[in-house]
């Protein structure tokens, strides 16, 4: 039997965090602009942010004054108030950053990583760089949310497990994130890397990016989808393996296994020299992907395409445009992420806020 008050503290949780998630889409905010946009009533609003002023999560910042009357308090987010740290596991390095609760980044660690390194040894570089992150930037501890993870795949979100790692011979069936959890002492959300690249373009670019990819290019290739304003990762959350497509049937054996995917083709152009035919064939798997997905924006990112940023861009956007059906009608915005290096560790710290205080706006609720 249910006790009285229970399931409470969820809701309060989930009411604060709702509160959280529209405040730092906006400004400057009051309570009646809140009460309409998440249909609380006036008297819940007014304890939700009693909470978060006493919890340091937001402050007074003036008064608006409407006719006759009380004038109504305006509040803003504080934006120091919490943090979150974002890991990007790259197979030559790891990349940290620390965001704050608008989810700008405020300081950056790298540490580089040994060959086929172990799940120990990455860790060990993890935990190394997160000390130096934070003896850099002097935030309270306390005051971190969590610790968010993107990590090369084949791997299983739900589960927080590292199924198959590509190129890495240690990382079969690794349950990562509860490994990260006990050495970290920290709450770990862990990602595929190109999902938490994809949360951090929708983060940056608000509503407009309801249907959207980002593109990946570095040890490999892969696409973390954006479709109806969330995140997808599919049935196994395993979703993004973009660069195991198919695009010639006869081709050279990938490390997946099939022949002719479009990463082998793309990494054997690379090897010979010809940097414009890779381009040029991750457009014809980009539009595929278009073809698919139907999707209004394509970002282009990682380490490798970086490098090469005008000719990866040229040749994807002219695929785009010519190999589209109806480009006129089936308009597409190519764009390089604006994030650069960082995209892929904002985002895991990104996700982290998010799990804590939703975005409803651009999630469907906290936790996405």
């Amino acid at each position: 039997m249910d006790t009285p008050g229970a399931g409470l503290g969820y809701l309060r949780g989930y009411n604060d965090a709702l509160v959280v998630g529209l405040a730092r889409a906006t400004p400057r905010f009051d309570r009646s602009s809140i009460a309409a946009a998440t249909g609380l009533t006036p008297q819940a609003v007014s304890k939700v942010l009693a909470r978060l002023v006493g919890d340091g999560l937001i402050e007074p910042a003036g008064v608006r004054r409407q006719g006759v009357g009380k004038p109504a308090t305006i509040y803003r987010i504080v934006a120091a108030s919490r943090h979150a740290i974002g890991v990007h596991v790259a197979r030559p390095g790891v990349r940290l950053v620390l965001t704050d609760l608008l989810g700008a980044v405020v300081a950056g660690a790298e540490a580089p990583l040994p060959a086929d390194f172990t799940p120990e040894e990455l860790l060990d570089r993890v935990d190394a760089a997160r000390a130096e992150l934070l003896h850099r930037s002097v935030v309270d501890p306390a005051r971190i949310v969590g610790i968010g993870i993107g990590m090369v795949g084949p791997l299983d979100h739900a589960n927080g497990i590292v199924r198959d790692a590509h190129r890495l011979r240690h990382w079969h069936d690794v349950a990562l994130r509860e490994l990260a959890e006990r050495r970290l002492a920290l709450a770990v959300h862990l990602d595929k890397d190109v999902t938490a690249g994809v949360t951090a373009e929708a983060w940056r670019r608000g509503a407009e990016f309801r249907d959207g990819v980002l593109i990946m290019v570095e040890s490999g290739i892969g696409a973390g989808l954006w479709l109806g304003g969330a995140a997808y990762r599919g049935a196994h959350t395993n979703a993004g393996e973009f660069g195991h497509t198919v695009l010639q049937f006869d081709g050279p054996r990938c490390v997946c296994g099939r022949r002719g995917c479009l990463e082998i083709l793309h990494d054997r152009a690379v090897e010979a020299g010809d940097v414009r035919l890779a381009a040029r064939l991750l457009g014809i798997g980009v539009v595929n992907l278009l073809q698919t997905t139907d999707v209004g924006h394509v970002v282009l990112a990682g380490a490798d395409l970086l490098r090469h940023r005008d000719v990866y861009l040229d040749e994807v956007s002219a695929a785009v445009r010519h190999q589209v059906p109806r480009a006129d009608w089936l308009t597409v915005d190519v764009s390089v992420s604006a994030l650069g290096g960082d995209v892929i560790a904002a985002g895991a710290a990104m996700q982290v806020l998010n799990a804590a205080y939703g975005r409803p706006s651009l999630h469907g609720g906290p936790g996405q």
